[in-house]
């Protein structure tokens, strides 16, 4: 018989102690392993669902844009505004793509469940190469205050159209033969109070509510465009070079909606859905293209070179359905000076709450409120040119927003870790900057001496 064979005893203290160290081993490796996963740590508020993520993109991007794109053709014609449409929009929707894909692998990263677009901006600039680190907080002061600004601007544009809109009525029939001036400074008896509600959700109702107006609003619009069209041998089919400048700002104003992807993305129950082909973004940014390019086509088309900055201004005075749009477009852009309004006061309350005493934050508020809305509508009354407002807009800050800060984003978080073989993602970002630089300056220029011209 074999005899057994003999094992050593060991003694149950060492056993207990092995066994903690191989759990402490093995706990240590599954964190290595295991990634983060953003999205399993957002809140259980955060439950848009891909379709929902792409019917909030259409909504925020098919806003008071849409209806400017026939001044943007008419600045380049018909086949060149075709063409920019497609470029700029391929362009926009690049940057986009840069800035969520930088954002959801930081969040890896730094284990964070969201980042917004400050954050974002921060955070690369934080933990990139240590020469730029420095930049960090300039970083979020530009894409805040580019963000605050783009809102304001867009206010001043609502408040022009809503004052032009409700003086084509009036010479109609028979009101006051006021200048425009005078009713960009009556939007004040609406604005002051509505501006005053602190609390977004006693707006909610009424923006879902906008969203058919708005939408009733378009398709009457493209309806008068559509009927009796003139030939197209009729208009330019391409302009001057100074045109471009105008179209590429004009066109930006329309298309950006930079400020609300990341809110978007980050409310997504799968975020890994966003980007990617097809992804929600590439989906809507193809329906915002074709959208934009159709109305700016029939817009520029119908109208030529009477073509204004919301198409709705050059609809008959004289026809009941035409007035009801203009009505319809008016009432909405009072409800969504109130909505975006929020951004900018945001912005600013946050630099300065802290020097404010508690007890005083509520008039505080409101006194910025006030000031904000007086200075909007200043600005508006000061040259009420709704065509100017888009393009100084488009150039300063959506080229800014919209396209130079993704590229250098991008170009800071994948430096010394993937730029690609010759380096092309740094040379593919510096065309996108040198783009946005010089849509910013030229634009810029044009716009003031336009500015400066019509005073």
């Amino acid at each position: 018989m074999h005899s057994m064979p003999s094992f050593p005893i060991v003694p149950r203290r060492l056993i207990i102690l092995g066994k903690i160290r191989v759990e402490l081993a093995c706990n240590g490796s599954r964190e290595d392993l295991d990634p983060y996963i953003p999205s399993e740590h957002r809140p259980l508020a955060s439950n848009t669902s891909s379709f929902g993520a792409l019917a909030h993109l259409l909504k925020a991007s098919l806003g008071s844009g849409v209806l400017a794109m026939p001044l943007a053709f008419k600045s380049a014609g018909l086949l060149v505004g075709s063409i920019g449409t497609i470029l700029v929009g391929f362009i926009c929707a690049h940057a986009i793509n840069m800035l969520v894909k930088t954002s959801q692998q930081l969040c890896v990263e730094v284990k964070k469940p969201s980042l917004g677009y400050a954050d974002t901006c921060d955070l690369v600039f934080q933990n990139g190469p240590k020469p730029v680190q420095k930049f960090a907080p300039f970083a979020r002061e530009l894409a805040d205050w580019a963000l605050a600004l783009t809102h304001m601007g867009a206010c001043c544009v609502y408040v022009v159209v809503i004052a032009e809109s409700f003086k084509q009525i009036s010479d109609v029939y028979g009101g006051p033969n006021w200048t425009v001036t005078i009713y960009c400074a009556l939007t004040l008896v609406i604005l002051v109070p509505l501006t005053q509600i602190t609390k977004l959700k006693y707006l909610v109702p009424f923006s879902a509510l906008a969203n058919f107006v708005w939408l009733g609003s378009i398709l009457i619009s493209i309806y008068y465009c559509l009927r009796d069209p003139p030939k197209v041998s009729e208009r330019n089919l391409a302009t001057s070079i100074t045109g471009v400048p105008n179209f590429i700002s004009t066109c930006l104003f329309a298309m950006e909606g930079i400020g609300v992807v990341m809110p978007v993305e980050n409310e997504m129950t799968k975020p890994q859905h966003f980007l990617g082909c097809p992804g929600v973004l590439n989906i809507a940014m193809v329906i915002v293209v074709l959208m934009y390019g159709f109305v700016g086509f029939s817009g520029y088309l119908k109208y030529g070179d009477e073509a204004r900055g919301s198409l709705t201004l050059n609809l008959p005075q004289d026809e009941i359905l035409a007035q009801t749009a203009k009505i319809l477009v008016a009432c909405v852009m009072i409800l969504s000076f109130a909505l975006i309004y929020y951004v900018p006061v945001d912005v600013i309350w946050r630099r300065i709450q802290e020097k404010v005493p508690a007890k005083n934050h509520r008039w505080g508020i409101a006194a910025l409120r006030l000031i904000g809305t007086l200075l909007i509508v200043g600005i508006a009354c000061a040259v009420p040119r709704l065509e100017l407002f888009m393009e100084l807009v488009g150039a300063v800050c959506l080229s800014t927003m919209g396209l130079l800060l993704p590229a250098v984003t991008e170009t800071v978080w994948r430096w010394g870790k993937d730029l690609g073989p010759c380096y092309w993602v740094v040379w593919k970002n510096a065309l996108i900057c040198i783009f946005s630089l010089i849509a910013m300056v030229s634009g810029v220029a044009y716009s003031i001496i336009a500015i400066l011209e019509k005073l």
